[in-house]
């Protein structure tokens, strides 16, 4: 996983992104959608990835946007150069919302890119057509860097060291309050590197059902279901409405589908629904989690990984107030510390572990050791 922490801007100093996409009308549409925010700067373009590699020492961009189809050298080659020798320069891939497209971008994700925008389809008008990118865009970028007030006044919320902030919050625990029946995982922005990391080391008999909320679109949350299968002892799936929350298995929400529970006759299923967006998102970490509190009380663990903004901060309140456990990753293995952030800065988690250290803590509460089996309950 590619970890460059959020930088500050000093105070008058812009963001500097070069746009890389073989189509001029692309570029050009790139272009004159960044250049609307006055903290962007657009300091060059490229046709593909050789030029692209060209320009980088020339521009001194911060952050590119990179095309995944392009001539000569693809996007794919281009970001594994820039990972070797420029590794802290941010890389957003611009994906097409086509199967290929989204195989594309998680291959990308797993060589190092930081996070993915979709291209926009035909909106009928130039106007609509730069008003969605700026709406996906943007965000994108800015969760890469820190702004001073005034300078922008929707800067990401104020954080805090791990450890200053877990000092502040619930001491470390010894023991869930009580034997967790469910897994419950949010995450956004570096979530399938993190992801592909921790679920392959969950035993095959871990004995819980694992649900997972990654903030993706359709067919994206199918192709990660399906790379998370090759790779996990668990099976795993995209979660379909009605099916079975079982244990040893991983359910992935579908994308634009809220995920929750609910229990029925003596059987956890899932439901979903595309009611409206919580956060920005759906799929929606907190609508799954107060769905576990729902259904399981306080016997639910949760975890917080990587990702931007503040989803999951309502559902570990509510899951908290039921007495649930709540693990949060920590900033320096985070690739965006702004959904895990929340919840540490709110006096949330039990624990702020690094990326490798949460696997053996989900084992360590739920009594089970690194090949599943079960510990004495003392």
């Amino acid at each position: 996983m590619t970890v460059v922490n959020q930088r500050y801007l000093q105070p008058g100093e812009r963001i500097r992104v070069m746009v890389v996409d073989d189509s001029v009308v692309i570029r050009r549409l790139v272009t004159l959608a960044l250049e609307q925010d006055p903290i962007l700067q657009v300091v060059g373009t490229a046709s593909n990835g050789s030029i692209g590699l060209q320009r980088v020492s020339q521009y001194n961009p911060d952050v590119i946007t990179l095309d995944i189809e392009m001539p000569d050298m693809d996007g794919l080659e281009m970001l594994r150069r820039i990972r070797r020798d420029h590794p802290q320069l941010r890389v957003i891939m611009f994906s097409t919302l086509t199967e290929r497209g989204a195989a594309k971008t998680l291959e990308a994700l797993s060589l190092g890119a930081d996070d993915y925008v979709a291209k926009v389809s035909n909106e009928g008008s130039l106007d609509l057509s730069m008003t969605r990118l700026r709406e996906e865009m943007i965000p994108k970028i800015m969760q890469f860097f820190r702004v001073a007030a005034p300078a922008r006044t929707a800067a990401a919320p104020k954080t805090s060291s791990p450890q200053a902030s877990a000092s502040h919050g619930p001491q470390p625990m010894q023991r869930a309050k009580a034997r967790p029946k469910a897994l419950v995982i949010g995450v956004s922005t570096g979530g399938p590197t993190a992801l592909g990391l921790i679920l392959p080391k969950l035993p095959i008999d871990f004995g819980l059902p694992v649900l997972v909320v990654q903030h993706m679109p359709p067919l994206f949350t199918r192709l990660l279901a399906e790379r998370l299968n090759s790779t996990c002892k668990m099976p795993v799936k995209e979660a379909n409405q009605s099916c079975a929350v079982e244990q040893g298995r991983i359910l992935v929400a579908p994308g634009d589908f809220h995920m929750k529970v609910e229990s029925s006759t003596g059987q956890v299923r899932v439901v979903l629904d595309q009611s409206p967006r919580q956060n920005s998102c759906r799929p929606a970490v907190d609508a799954l989690f107060a769905s576990a509190a729902e259904v399981y009380g306080g016997a639910v663990l949760a975890v917080i990984l990587t990702g931007m903004g503040q989803d999951g901060l309502r559902g570990a309140e509510i899951l908290r107030a039921q007495g649930a456990a709540i693990l949060a990753q920590d900033e320096a293995s985070s690739v965006v510390w702004g959904m895990p952030g929340a919840v540490v800065n709110a006096g949330l988690a039990d624990k702020v572990l690094p990326l490798d250290e949460i696997v053996p803590e989900i084992l360590r509460i739920t009594g089970r050791n690194q090949e599943g089996i079960a510990w004495r309950t003392i």
